[in-house]
């Protein structure tokens, strides 16, 4: 028996071997290389040697400060105003070779608001970074659940024998075999600003009280509608995996319920819900997972504008790694956005967990 066992194992390690030479060749050892580049001033093109640079890149990406600042004065001691507004010393002034500030030297506005008289300035070495990091986290917690919900409720639909349940089934899942381009280009003349789908649709549907909008040359909808898109176009990848879980649930449960006269919702809370628990924690670490990756609607969609409201993490990512090609810059985003998902998947492992 033991050897039996012994060539068992070694048939699976020959087999698995493969696949385990390509994961390390394409995703271990390209990961432990960019940590390694995060730390040093390397370039893809460059006449200048590579130099270690330590935690220089990760200051430049994370470096923030707050700066409370008072409004002016006159010689009588009273506040200044301008366009009855206390008036305040220029940023610039107080972030450029001032030597009573050097620790915000070259930081820039990232946001501010007034606090009683004086005004708190948010200051950030790198500020379309952390806008990335905002919009990614914005994206992530509105598509997670509203994603998630959505494909349940799909799955609880299509869950029934009946003729020509196949057919919407195939229609729900559908857009998860299109291209995300092919998905991102249509999308993106259905928000058309002029002659778009959509905006044809709410005007004859209000008979014209509803203007057209620039959705997505738009700040304030712009990172809206690509989630919008986004949720439309993976839901039936996660409505396939919610049906996988329901028709793990034994339909001996559901008689028993019916005999004991429970009503949907509660068959569905007692049974249906708590059958679906590992398959709920999968859904949610894959949705989050996917959603930290966002990059193909924004290269395609919007390239990360109007005035930075779509970017992202994984498009900073790119954008700086090869368009600008700041390869330790790029890495050092990497290695950030990993320490980011990683934190999350562990968080939602811990919470998620069977409780004896």
């Amino acid at each position: 028996m033991s050897s039996k066992f012994q060539r068992s194992n070694r048939a699976g390690w020959v087999m698995a071997g493969p696949a385990a030479v390509l994961i390390a060749g394409f995703v271990i050892l390209p990961f432990f290389f960019a940590i390694a580049l995060s730390f040093t001033n390397q370039r893809l093109i460059s006449p200048n040697p590579t130099e270690f640079v330590g935690l220089a890149n990760y200051r430049q990406l994370l470096g923030m400060a707050v700066l409370t600042v008072d409004p002016v004065t006159d010689d009588a001691g009273q506040v200044v105003m301008k366009d009855g507004a206390p008036e305040y010393p220029s940023l610039r002034s107080l972030t450029r070779n001032n030597p009573d500030y050097p620790h915000l030297q070259g930081m820039r506005e990232w946001s501010s608001f007034d606090w009683g008289q004086s005004r708190v300035y948010i200051l950030a070495r790198d500020v379309v970074f952390l806008t990335a990091i905002v919009n990614t986290f914005i994206f992530v917690i509105i598509v997670a659940p509203v994603q998630a919900g959505l494909a349940l409720g799909l799955a609880l639909l299509i869950n029934q024998r009946m003729r020509g349940i196949n057919i919407f089934r195939a229609f729900y899942f559908m857009p998860v075999v299109v291209s995300i381009v092919v998905v991102s280009l249509l999308w993106r003349f259905i928000y058309d600003g002029d002659s778009g789908l959509l905006n044809n649709l709410l005007g004859a549907i209000s008979f014209g009280a509803i203007p057209p909008v620039d959705w997505l040359g738009n700040p304030s909808t712009a990172l809206g509608a690509i989630i919008a898109m986004s949720i439309w176009q993976a839901v039936g990848f996660h409505m396939v995996i919610w049906l996988s879980g329901l028709q793990t649930i034994s339909p001996t449960l559901y008689e028993a319920g019916a005999i004991e006269g429970a009503s949907k919702w509660q068959t569905f809370r007692y049974i249906t819900w708590p059958g679906l628990r590992n398959t709920a924690v999968l859904v949610l670490i894959v949705i989050t997972m996917q959603a930290f990756a966002l990059f193909a609607q924004i290269d395609v969609m919007t390239n990360g504008g109007p005035l930075d409201s779509t970017q992202t993490i994984v498009f900073q990512a790119i954008e700086r790694g090869y368009g600008k090609q700041d390869i330790s810059g790029g890495s050092a985003i990497s290695v950030i956005l990993f320490v980011i998902v990683l934190s999350i998947s562990l968080i939602q492992r811990w919470l998620t967990r069977e409780r004896t």
